[in-house]
């Protein structure tokens, strides 16, 4: 793999236009520039984008009209996977540091997803001295039934599995999880690089809110999040899930189930959690302020 071209793809949409400058320098700074880059448009146009990066960027570009954010990408990933070995994602908003693309292709010479570390970074792009990671002797993979540290972000697909595993559903909004959880069920190696190679902007549009503290809205919107990932996954029949991963998911999904209804008919409960949850030592994984296990006294009283 390490004389062939990979595909870099992102979406840019509405809302990450203060962030591309920073974002298209750390693309042109990596140290493997054997890739191209490929950009999928959420409403935007090209020259919208090279507006907010101060200057045209040479980059493949798939437009869509009347789509959803996960048929754009879907999209646009269908496209890329006929043509190159593997593709790294990488997310507009964020920060590449520059052994990103290099890393990325050494990985996937043993593994056919792998994924690295990222820091977070505030709104400025600022380092925040922690580091999304899977707890010390945790494999990343096996955490996927409850949490995710696969983004669309820190992520990158041999495009053999890549191929197995679109096109996303329309009305999925996790597809990174939703992809990361389909090609685990498939079969495939996932692999996780320790070592943090992007920066996570952490900002107010952020869908997928990681640093406590952690208030009662947050953890409400993540919790609706998460069990709409669990009906994408286990309550459709376009994509199928071998016996073993659906008891998986099923197990993870019925404790989230119950979380939320206590919730419902318990409205004190999620004052109590979320107290509880901002004490506890934090997790960093996407989606690990939902139903935290070491809580479920807290709901299950």
């Amino acid at each position: 793999m390490s004389a062939e071209r990979l595909a870099l793809y992102t979406t840019i949409y509405p809302g990450v236009e203060p962030y591309l400058a920073d974002w298209i320098h750390s693309v042109d700074a990596q140290t493997d520039r054997a890739f191209d880059l490929w950009v999928g448009l959420d409403t935007l146009s090209p020259e919208d984008v090279a507006a907010a990066c101060g200057r045209r960027c040479t980059a493949e570009w798939v437009e869509t009209t009347g789509a959803t954010p996960a048929e754009v990408r879907s999209r646009a990933l269908e496209q890329l996977v006929d043509r190159y070995s593997a593709v790294v994602l990488v997310d507009s908003d964020d920060l590449l540091h520059p052994s990103r693309v290099s890393a990325a292709r050494q990985m996937l010479r043993e593994a056919d997803v792998g994924a690295c570390a990222v820091e977070f970074l505030d709104a400025g792009g600022r380092a925040l001295g922690v580091v999304l990671t899977p707890p010390p002797g945790a494999d990343a993979a096996e955490l996927l039934p409850r949490w995710n540290a696969f983004g669309f972000s820190n992520a990158a697909y041999r495009c053999s599995t890549l191929r197995q595993c679109l096109p996303f559903p329309a009305d999925c909004a996790l597809i990174d999880w939703l992809l990361a959880t389909r090609a685990w069920a498939a079969g495939s190696t996932l692999a996780f690089d320790s070592a943090p190679r992007m920066g996570y902007r952490q900002h107010p549009a952020g869908m997928a809110p990681a640093l406590p503290p952690f208030d009662e809205a947050q953890v409400a919107a993540a919790t609706e999040r998460v069990l709409a990932h669990y009906a994408c996954l286990l309550d459709r029949d376009d994509w199928p899930l071998p016996a073993t991963h659906r008891r998986a998911l099923d197990t993870e999904r019925a404790r989230v189930v119950a979380f939320a209804t206590g919730m419902r008919d318990r409205p004190s409960m999620l004052t109590e959690y979320v107290e509880a949850l901002n004490r506890l030592r934090p997790v960093h994984l996407w989606w690990w302020l939902v139903a935290h296990p070491k809580l479920e006294a807290v709901w299950n009283c």
